[in-house]
């Protein structure tokens, strides 16, 4: 028996089989999903939420994106999607408050850390692309071939955007830069 249909891929699966490969799967990756959602989102209450409707997309589409190989690279992409879109709506939206109304102080979210929060207002400034590798790279530790998949980008834009990523970061989080993000976070 070749390793392939060891793992499921050569065999036709029951309904009640996909059941249980799904509920397996689901215990195993969704806090792991819900960490990377709330990376990426800078939002730890959507983070389960983001988290949840992935899992439901990849259960609409469960036998194949099984029998494909990847379910996991398929989850994570399809968090980084739903994260960006939840970024994209959200910056719609205070652009929205912002022509009605006068900007009104903020609270920073997350721990009392201050590294932390240094961190998180650093990360939430990179553009998307740039802050999905990085995450995934060193938060997640997912190797660069994985993160592309996950991305629907090649290799090499992975290790780009991961580099320039790393490198805003640096910038970002030195002593005066550091000092001003959190300023501007608790505004």
């Amino acid at each position: 028996m070749s390793s392939d249909r060891a793992r499921g891929r050569g065999r036709r699966v029951s309904a009640e089989g996909a059941s249980a490969e799904f509920s397996e799967f689901f215990e195993r990756h969704h806090a792991g999903l819900s960490r990377l959602a709330c990376l990426l989102t800078g939002e730890p209450d959507a983070a389960d939420d983001l988290a949840a409707d992935a899992m439901v997309v990849l259960w609409q589409r469960w036998p194949e994106v099984h029998r494909a190989g990847s379910p996991l690279a398929y989850a994570r992409g399809t968090v980084a999607n739903l994260a960006r879109e939840r970024i994209r709506a959200a910056v719609r939206e205070r652009r929205r408050i912002r022509l009605f109304w006068a900007r009104g102080t903020e609270p920073a979210h997350g721990p009392d850390i201050a590294g932390v929060v240094t961190v998180r207002a650093a990360l939430e400034r990179l553009p998307f692309r740039k802050r999905a590798c990085v995450v995934m790279r060193y938060a997640f530790d997912i190797p660069e071939r994985e993160v592309a998949q996950a991305l629907g980008v090649s290799l090499g834009t992975v290790k780009s955007q991961t580099s320039k990523g790393v490198a805003e970061l640096r910038r970002l989080l030195d002593t005066p830069a550091a000092e001003q993000l959190v300023a501007r976070s608790s505004r």
